[in-house]
């Protein structure tokens, strides 16, 4: 373990002005913090977080993030907390240890490829300052290299898994290949011991028998390129690591026998111009493998990385495969994004910069505020997205803004369909209620539920919209088939003739109707008229009825209406009366509009010199109805509120409450409340003005 001067040391080797006193601070904070807990290995608990700076120290981190490296189990594993740690360390380190807090609460769910590619996204969108997730690798692969002490074999599977399928390929997207290339094959050693012990094996006989052919390439291809003028810093050869060997064993379905390129040599040239020049040398110098050519120095991944890969066959067969780039390639490819700060500080150059780290060096330098340094360091990538779990733990990726009804559908859309409530990290919310990050959420579901049409209007995803739209045309035809049918049958009760179904086919085919529900639909929605279905279900009928208009609607093969059941294409009630249960009522149905309720007192009606007038009736099961009440109270303090204590008291429930006018004396309302109906309005008024507070109270018969 590091002793505290030796990792001050560390950091002022490669930063003379850092943070001296703030990194001994956290150092004895962090070990007083753990005191006696010890590891598994029966180390002393703070020789973790100190092995961790350590490691970081090798990356040339800044002083803040070695700071949260020391201090990054505090919050988790001892009775430190958030505000002591920004009140010591600042409010910067803070968030960052805050931050790494929250990763390592996070834990593999599931092993499958999907889950696994969710839960690393969900990681990298958590990841709010980038240096946040450095120190979680770090943290990571110390546990990995420590991953013997624990005795039981389960979890030992389930970390290397969870390193395999999350961590690993994580540094491997932030460009940290040193670290990827360690959690692989410590992760492989725990996953297949068999596996490793044989390649491990077979790779040491491969030593012994060769002598050192690793030591003799290496020479051959510095004295190839000297002798051609190519200017070169280092020749480094290694053996491939068993998890790489183990997986080109996998993917071309051989033995170990049959695979050739088990070694590989890194060139390191002054300049990218020099690599090119190394290349064409050793490509006149040994035959190459077709296809297996590479320029990641023109064309670089996405993570940043740059390299010439060539694979070239040796006197004895073997296959070489060789890396060829300049020093700060290098850099990038062992340190990923850290080496944009840690690389120029020695050379004053900078190599391409990372697309989702922009000029990452420069604000670290210049940065004046914790806020700039924030602001420049935050992960571009996955901060549009939204990640939840289920209750069972899988992971739901979702847009930012999405909603509870958003997560429903994503879970699977009779879910979305079916729901009534949603309960957030076990609290009861509206279904509209956005989401964030790392939410877990539970949807309360009914039998009996069906979309609401307001959802449309607060849901993000595609699939939500599309499945309650898809609901709501299904509702509406199911309405207006039940619509039109009613129509139908009172057209056939009009005409007084026993129709057969020979005489409803020909009826269809002067109609240009292909059945019986375009019909109905037809008529329900008003493109069809009563007197064009009458004449074409019996010729003539039309010139011997004289059709009434204005009629007042009798009970007696009325359309029945219920409130429960209207909207959607089916009877509407109109907006401008508002009828309830117990009023009469009177239909209007247009071309295109379906059929629209009226109260027959309406002076809607007025104005509908030329539609066409339908018998409504009310429901006998219809029980409730939306109601407009017109009141005027005193402007004097509790006024509202006697208003609002005699509807509570009378369990009538407000749908909406407007403010019309208001004068020195008087505030004057608009209420929507639901009644039973006719009678219950009724009385709901004569309460209202029997109030001291309210002096006038009525039916309101406009809008």
């Amino acid at each position: 373990m590091l002793r505290q001067y030796e990792l001050v040391e560390k950091v002022r080797a490669y930063d003379p002005d850092a943070d001296e006193e703030l990194l001994n601070r956290a150092y004895v904070f962090s070990m007083k913090a753990h005191g006696s807990q010890r590891r598994a290995s029966g180390d002393p608990y703070f020789s973790h977080p100190i092995e961790v700076a350590g490691i970081l120290t090798d990356l040339r981190l800044d002083d803040e993030t070695i700071a949260t490296a020391i201090l990054h189990d505090t919050l988790e594993d001892t009775v430190a907390t958030r505000e002591e740690i920004e009140r010591l360390f600042g409010p910067n380190v803070a968030r960052l240890v805050e931050g790494v807090t929250k990763l390592s609460r996070i834990e593999a769910q599931s092993e499958s490829e999907r889950a696994a590619e969710n839960l690393r996204r969900f990681v990298l969108a958590m990841s709010d300052d980038i240096r946040v997730l450095v120190v979680k690798l770090a943290d990571r692969l110390h546990n990995m290299r420590t991953l013997h002490h624990l005795k039981d074999p389960a979890k030992r599977h389930r970390i290397a898994r969870e390193t395999w399928d999350i961590y690993a390929p994580l540094a491997e997207r932030i460009g940290l290949y040193g670290f990827m290339d360690e959690l692989r094959d410590l992760a492989f050693r725990e996953l297949e011991p068999d596996a490793f012990a044989s390649i491990s094996a077979r790779l040491a006989a491969l030593r012994a028998q060769g002598h050192d052919v690793i030591g003799r390439i290496e020479q051959v291809i510095r004295d190839t390129l000297a002798a051609r003028g190519v200017p070169f810093e280092d020749v480094r050869g290694r053996e491939k690591r068993p998890w790489s060997i183990f997986r080109k064993m996998q993917e071309r379905e051989v033995g170990f026998e049959q695979i050739a390129d088990v070694m590989a040599f890194r060139i390191i040239t002054p300049t990218a111009d020099d690599c090119y020049r190394a290349l064409g040398a050793l490509h006149q110098r040994w035959p190459m493998v077709p296809g297996r050519f590479k320029d990641y120095i023109s064309t670089p991944k996405r993570n940043g990385y740059r390299s010439l890969h060539t694979t070239l066959i040796d006197r004895d067969k073997l296959r070489i495969e060789v890396q060829i780039r300049d020093p700060a390639m290098h850099a990038e490819a062992e340190y990923g994004m850290a080496a944009h700060w840690a690389y120029k500080q020695r050379q004053g150059t900078s190599g391409a910069s990372y697309p989702w780290l922009s000029d990452l060096l420069e604000i670290l330098e210049q940065a004046q505020t914790p806020e700039e340094v924030l602001e420049h360091t935050r992960m571009a990538m996955f901060q549009d997205k939204l990640f939840c779990f289920t209750p069972k733990g899988e992971l739901i990726q979702l847009p930012q803004g999405a909603t509870a009804v958003d997560f429903a559908y994503a879970v699977h859309t009779e879910l979305g369909d079916t729901a009534v409530g949603a309960r957030v990290n076990g609290k009861d919310v509206p279904l509209r209620t956005v989401l964030k990050n790392g939410d877990q959420v539970e949807i309360l579901r009914s039998s009996g539920q069906t979309p609401d049409p307001a959802w449309e209007s607060f849901v993000v995803t595609a699939k939500a919209r599309a499945a309650i739209r898809r609901h709501l045309r299904a509702r509406e035809r199911a309405r207006l088939l039940a619509t039109g049918r009613a129509l139908f049958e009172r057209i056939v009760k009009t005409l007084k003739v026993d129709l057969g179904e020979a005489a409803i086919a020909a009826a269809l085919e002067r109609l240009r109707l292909a059945d019986l529900n375009q019909l109905h639909l037809a008529l329900a929605r008003g493109t069809l008229s009563d007197e064009a279905v009458m004449e074409a279900l019996l010729p003539g009928s039309t010139a011997r009825r004289k059709r009434r208009r204005r009629a007042v609607p009798s009970p007696s093969g009325a359309l029945l209406v219920n409130p429960a059941t209207t909207g959607a294409g089916g009877i509407e009630l109109g907006a401008c009366c508002l009828p309830i249960p117990g009023d009469r009522i009177v239909g209007i149905r247009k071309a295109g509009h379906g059929i629209m309720a009226h109260r027959i007192d309406c002076p809607a009606l007025a104005k509908e010199e030329g539609a066409d007038w339908i018998d409504l009736a009310w429901d006998p099961h219809a029980s409730s109805g939306v109601a407009r009440i017109a009141v005027t109270v005193l402007n004097v303090p509790g006024a509202l509120a006697q208003v609002t204590e005699l509807l509570a008291r009378l369990s009538v429930n407000i749908v909406n409450l407007r403010l019309d006018a208001r004068d020195r004396a008087h505030h004057h309302y608009v209420l929507e409340v639901d009644v039973e109906d006719l009678a219950h309005l009724t009385d709901l008024v004569n309460g209202l003005k029997a109030l001291s507070a309210v002096t006038s109270a009525a039916r309101h018969l406009g809008a």
